[in-house]
């Protein structure tokens, strides 16, 4: 069984006005143009009479090496969202108005495949590698996953601040 190390969590909160089509969009295509795999564990949607709550929940990874793996889940829930009409440069658009709330953690797996796993002794010099021969690489590979958590988040945050300022 690989080893998973919890690195970093991080939140964003945004409320007011934003795209949600497009931040779901661009939320996605940013995990995908950095080389990850996104996979949506749970899509939920409650509708009372025009607003919608929605909860969405993504699994995203990427092997960094062959002994590294990165993992975050994402979690995003929207509440109270609703459609309205704005006025952008004379122009009018269709935008959404509510609360957003995203939950980011990301993990680091090292030996995801379970290759040190097969006896005691195995597991023994997976220990004895991580703490004494890698230690400088697993924290570069811890730092990388911090960076990628901060650089969503901010990017997130920008995206939602832009979007709702226009």
């Amino acid at each position: 069984m690989a080893e998973k190390k919890s690195i970093i969590k991080e939140k964003v909160e945004h409320s007011g006005l934003f795209d949600f089509p497009a931040f779901y969009s661009f939320a996605h295509s940013w995990f995908k143009e950095s080389g990850y795999g996104v996979t949506e564990d749970k899509y939920a949607e409650k509708i009372e009479g025009n607003k919608r709550d929605i909860s969405i929940e993504w699994k995203i990874s990427r092997g960094i090496s062959d002994y590294f793996k990165s993992e975050y889940k994402v979690k995003f829930e929207i509440s109270g969202l609703t459609e309205v009409e704005v006025e952008i440069d004379g122009e009018r658009k269709k935008m959404n108005k509510g609360k957003v709330s995203i939950d980011i953690t990301g993990n680091l797996i090292s030996d995801p495949e379970g290759k040190w796993e097969s006896s005691p002794f195995y597991k023994f010099i997976r220990d004895v590698y991580n703490k004494f021969i890698i230690p400088a690489r697993v924290e570069r590979m811890e730092s990388l996953v911090r960076e990628d958590v901060v650089d969503f988040k901010e990017e997130i945050k920008s995206f939602l601040e832009l979007s709702g300022k226009r």
